[in-house]
């Protein structure tokens, strides 16, 4: 077999990523990949109807924009093309036009009747720290960073550990705001009074100002692509089609990597682990699944509220009182009548998705972790609440349940897409309490995956940071 520098287990964005900066490195690397593409979270097929492309996970991107070591590579060499819809966000109540997040915080705020002045003193300074919130907050805990801007930093920070219920309900009067704040921190897949849920409302919020949501001309397949590209460009080698199942059968190499989740690293490398690791592992926690519909249609989907169809992302969740209670009852692994459901009609703009005359939409809610019940009516009653004659242009579906989507991606335990837990216990030890959260106990193993800062998202952030840490075996 031959000798490696470095070996990657997955080739998701972060497997992938870590792979990248090794090989700038000028170190030898394989990638092994267990499905036949590369992507991991990150791949597009078609699902219902020929020629319809579909995102199979992941599908809207701010963060695979805003990523500062996607940023630094040349990806549109390699055929990645953004689009930016008009509007960001759009999120519907039962009467009016939505509200929509939109790039000027100005035209946002004008989509939330009163609270638009309030809107703009929250937004406005996170968006003027951008740089160094992402610098803080997009990868492990900097203390050094933290000492150096305090004030700025610390601003974000003391918001985003409350609650999205203390949050909303302090700083907004009037539902508008409150329930698109409330859809954005549903992101979280935490029930809304806990803390830190405020985070991903706050996050996504501001990277939706700074630099909008895009997505990939053609699919979220793109971005693996072009990552897999630029990797082989560097010297790096790819295998896909082979499942690691033990860590003697990967060739020899000084460092390994796993893309993995702690569960898995477990049974793939477990013997080479201390017992002490090895607990602390076994206490990692997987949050709530998902249960996902692609729908091929022959148009589009017939809003009700003024501002959804200029939107790529639609929230649908009512107020915030109704998104609460439909996450707060999967936390207690129930499932809601009315569940809080995402979508993404990416075809309204990008004419690559789907033949002339027809539409995709990619569907999904919160379940509880594995469960196995079927939500699609509840998801098609939620549309048709918001969009009255939604079933009639559905020509076919294709429903992911969260067993699927782990058959899919091991890494999606019980459905869990963001790799584990993201609450304030696991947003910064994930996985577990470590100086260097990548490393193992064993000084040769490294773990790039989701369930490590910052989490899920496709940004690449985790391989980066791993890779990092792992470049200090060489020196």
């Amino acid at each position: 077999m031959t000798n490696y520098d470095a070996v990657v287990v997955g080739a998701g964005p972060n497997g992938l990523a870590a792979a990248i900066v090794l090989a700038q490195a000028g170190h030898s690397v394989i990638v092994f990949e267990a499905k036949d593409t590369v992507g991991g979270g990150c791949r597009s097929q078609e699902l219902t109807l020929p020629g319809v492309i579909h995102d199979t996970c992941s599908a809207i991107h701010p963060l695979g924009l805003n990523s500062p070591f996607f940023r630094a590579l040349p990806l549109q060499q390699y055929g990645l093309e953004w689009i930016y819809p008009p509007t960001q966000l759009a999120h519907p109540l039962d009467d009016g036009p939505a509200m929509r997040l939109e790039r000027s915080i100005d035209d946002t705020g004008a989509t939330l009747g009163r609270d638009a002045a309030a809107y703009a003193k929250l937004m406005t300074p996170l968006v003027a720290d951008w740089p160094l919130i992402e610098q803080s907050f997009l990868g492990p805990l900097r203390i050094p960073l933290l000492m150096r801007h305090p004030f700025a930093l610390g601003r974000f920070g003391f918001s985003a550990l409350r609650s999205a219920q203390n949050l909303t309900t302090h700083v907004f009067k009037d539902e508008r705001a409150r329930a698109i704040f409330a859809g954005m921190a549903a992101h979280s897949m935490l029930s809304l009074d806990q803390p830190t849920s405020a985070a991903p409302a706050l996050l996504l919020g501001t990277v939706g100002h700074v630099v909008g949501w895009p997505f990939p001309r053609g699919g979220s397949q793109m971005i693996s692509d072009a990552l897999a590209a630029h990797l082989r460009v560097l010297g790096g080698e790819i295998v896909t089609g082979v499942e690691v199942k033990s860590f003697a059968a990967l060739p020899p190499a000084r460092v390994a990597l796993f893309d993995v989740t702690p569960r898995q690293l477990l049974r793939i490398a477990g013997e080479q682990l201390s017992a002490g690791y090895t607990r602390a592992l076994q206490r990692y926690r997987y949050g709530p699944g998902s249960f996902k519909i692609d729908y091929a249609l022959d148009g589009p989907v017939p809003w009700k509220a003024e501002g959804c169809s200029q939107a790529a992302t639609v929230h649908l969740g009512g107020t915030l009182a109704e998104v609460m209670a439909a996450e707060e009852q999967v936390a207690r692994g129930e499932h809601p009548e009315r569940p809080f459901v995402l979508l993404a009609q990416q075809s309204l703009f990008d004419e690559t998705r789907a033949p002339s005359g027809m539409q995709t939409l990619w569907a999904y809610c919160h379940v509880p972790n594995g469960s196995t019940v079927d939500m699609t009516e509840r998801i098609e009653n939620q549309i048709e609440r918001f969009a009255p004659g939604f079933r009639d242009r559905v020509l076919a579906r294709h429903i992911t349940n969260p067993a699927a989507l782990e058959q899919y991606n091991a890494n999606y335990i019980g459905g869990d897409i963001n790799g584990g837990i993201q609450d304030i216990w696991q947003l910064f030890t994930r996985p577990t309490f470590r100086p260097v959260p990548y490393t193992t106990s064993d000084p040769n193993i490294f773990i790039c995956s989701s369930s490590t800062p910052p989490g899920g998202g496709v940004h690449g952030m985790c391989g980066y940071f791993a890779a990092q840490a792992a470049l200090h075996r060489f020196k």
